[in-house]
């Protein structure tokens, strides 16, 4: 290694690891061994690349990371660890070494061995190139044969895989530099991860036309490797790349020109079936709910009980019925029958989601129908259709957006990883998801719904799900949803959603563990989801804080460095309210640019506050806040880890 370097042995898993090859920065988490955030300088080159072990539903096996080993020099490095992949009869075990050389090389070995006889779908590397600086622009692939094919990244997410038979691939990281990735020991295919809102073209080992599951025989090993090259070799980072690349702190600017609708925000009916009490039905009319959605399976007995409830619940909040109805092939029995009952109770529908048991995403017949006998039975209300599962289903079965009003889908950030850094990573993915839909259905209203934290089923699973081992969470449940990460990522979805022009978002539950707020009784397993009973969640306050804003504009709000801090920036007459969430955590420094701003009142939600703000949310919402004072239209803030901040102003024609 070069000199002036260091080198630890069983250094900490836990703490990610800053490394230099020659012009490239990137960081190691050794956690997941997963290296990120490859950067030529202010250029992001690669998101990521890591290995991983998935079993035969697509589940991601959990590394566990051993016997780190980390020698640094000035320009170089050399990682090794030992990884051991154990879940129910599966346990695989492999070696891990990354290699950086000064030239701006940088070399990840995978060595495993199969400890027992078991299923996977895939086993080997995964390589993410970054969306926001390769979107359509032109690449060169590698093939299996030896020959090269010029071709682009996608710019509208594509449905199937761009490229097949893979070797390598070159795309161009500045003028004059290129950056070539090369893999061995597998065959290699990319997907556009939009699909499942991953910000990131993966590249991955074993095409998916050949069969799966496959079994894994014990004593099996699999060998791979992936090697970065920068071109020309020893290429140096200029200047400003350089300078830019040092900023420590996050600018914030705010475009009072550049305006969009903010998307309706609704709730959905909670799953667990109790009825709200009085003061849940208060704190949910706080949050200025434009809709309640309600799941029924119309072929199944029990559904008149939840719509009704549901009626009951959205009449008390104010709000309109979102119905998404899950049609059999007796679907004219099935639609006649609820729209008697819906007539009976007399709810107002805002929306018809209309799927069908058997499909992943719905085919005209079953809309069409649904045209003619809901209005028939005196139920208006728009007619959406498209899929209760993930953007992917819609996108690869596309479907009839001239017999509908709206087109719709589901949102969950964790198909793929489920670490923080990758949850937020999604957020810029959900806009494209919409504009890509927007775009092949013409222009219609776009509906994500529902957005949760974590997946509700899994419509890839090739065998039965495994039951859930006793004192462990639900599958659909996400401790996050108790905390201030949870309300920041809520933060980033509302806004990337609204500004790419989605019409309608709906989230999560009204209460329980998949909801914006406990039960009284709080729930069976506090030790796991650590939330105050009878009280709100951190995210609570995030849609409450929306809410009041409800109906208006929203300002484009450009962050210097979205990873780390974001903002969503509201009007309302001469209202206006910028609402910042810190995803790292560390405290951030932040400017705020906003022209015509002078005084601010601020407000915080953080880890010295957030207990209070659980617990009584009404006191915590009617607290004053901080007197802050720009200069020049301009405020520096410091964000405390994982903390919020709504800056509220009032200001002369704020929308211009």
């Amino acid at each position: 290694m070069a000199t002036g370097g260091s080198s630890a042995e069983g250094a900490d898993a836990s703490v990610p690891i800053q490394l230099q090859a020659g012009p490239l920065e990137m960081v190691f988490e050794p956690g997941e061994a997963f290296l990120r955030y490859v950067r030529f300088g202010s250029r992001e080159v690669l998101r990521g690349v890591y290995a991983a072990v998935r079993d035969q539903n697509w589940g991601t096996v959990k590394p566990d990371v051993r016997n780190l080993r980390v020698e640094k020099g000035l320009e170089s490095f050399q990682v090794s660890f030992d990884v051991e992949c154990k879940e129910g009869d599966i346990d695989f075990a492999w070696s891990g070494r990354l290699i950086g050389t000064a030239d701006g090389t940088v070399i990840y070995e995978f060595d495993g061995l199969a400890r027992s006889t078991f299923l996977r779908n895939r086993i080997g590397f995964c390589v993410l190139h970054p969306i926001e600086p390769c979107a359509g622009k032109p690449c060169t692939v590698r093939k299996a044969d030896g020959t090269t094919i010029s071709g682009r990244f996608p710019q509208w997410i594509s449905p199937h895989q761009p490229f097949k038979e893979m070797r390598g691939i070159t795309h161009t990281v500045l003028p004059g530099i290129e950056a070539e990735v090369a893999f061995e020991g597998d065959l290699f295919e990319m997907e556009d991860q939009r699909n499942w809102t991953d910000a990131s073209y993966k590249t991955y080992c074993t095409p998916l036309e050949l069969p799966f599951p496959v079994e894994v025989a014990q004593g099996q090993r699999i060998r791979q490797s992936v090697t970065l090259t920068i071109k020309p070799a020893g290429a140096k980072l200029p200047a400003a790349a350089a300078k830019a690349s040092s900023t420590s702190q996050v600018e914030l600017t705010v475009d009072r020109k550049s305006l969009h609708p903010l998307a309706k925000i609704g709730l959905g009916l909670a799953s667990h079936g109790r009825p709200l009490s009085d003061r849940q039905i208060a704190r949910l009319q706080a949050l200025r709910l434009d809709h309640l959605r309600v799941d029924l399976r119309a072929g199944e007995s029990g559904w008149r009980g939840r719509l009704a409830q549901a009626a009951i619940q959205a009449q008390r909040l104010a709000a309109s019925l979102e119905i998404a109805i899950f049609l059999t092939d007796d679907a004219d029995a099935e639609l006649t029958a609820v729209a008697a009952e819906c007539k009976r109770l007399g709810p107002a529908v805002s929306d018809w989601l209309i799927f069908h048991v058997a499909e992943k995403s719905t085919s005209r017949r079953w809309v069409q129908l649904a045209g003619e006998v809901l209005p028939m039975g005196g139920c208006p209300g728009r007619i959406a259709c498209g899929t209760n599962a993930y953007f992917a289903e819609l996108n690869r079965n596309r479907p009839p957006a001239d017999a509908c009003d709206a087109v719709c889908y589901s949102i969950n950030p964790q198909v793929h990883a489920f670490d923080n850094a990758s949850l937020i990573e999604t957020l810029v993915a959900q806009g494209y998801t919409v504009a890509s839909a927007m775009e092949f259905t013409g222009g219609g209203a776009i509906l994500a719904t529902p957005v949760t934290l974590r997946p509700r089923f899994n419509p890839n699973a090739t065998g039965s799900q495994p039951p859930i081992p006793p004192g462990q969470l639900p599958s659909q449940v996400d401790a996050r949803q108790t905390t201030l990460f949870g309300a920041a990522w809520t933060m980033g979805s509302i806004k990337y959603l609204s500004a790419a022009g989605a019409a309608g978002a709906t989230y999560y539950e009204t209460t329980g563990w998949r909801g914006v707020m406990e039960l009284d009784d709080g729930c069976t397993l506090a030790e796991l989801f650590p939330s105050v009973p009878g009280g709100v969640f951190p995210l609570y306050h995030v849609l409450a804080d929306v809410g009041e804003f409800a109906g208006c504009q929203a300002a484009a709000t450009h962050s210097s460095d979205p990873l780390r801090v974001d903002g969503l920036t509201l009007l309302k007459d001469r209202r206006c309210r910028l609402l910042l969430a810190n995803f790292s955590a560390i405290p951030q420094k932040v400017v705020v640019s906003l022209a015509g701003l002078t005084q601010a009142t601020l407000f915080v939600m953080d880890r010295s506050n957030v207990s209070a703000a659980m617990s009584r949310p009404e006191e915590f919402r009617a607290a004053p806040g901080r007197k802050v004072t720009a200069t020049a239209g301009q405020v520096e803030l410091e964000l405390a880890a994982e903390g919020i901040a709504r800056l509220d102003a009032e200001m002369e024609n704020p929308s211009t």
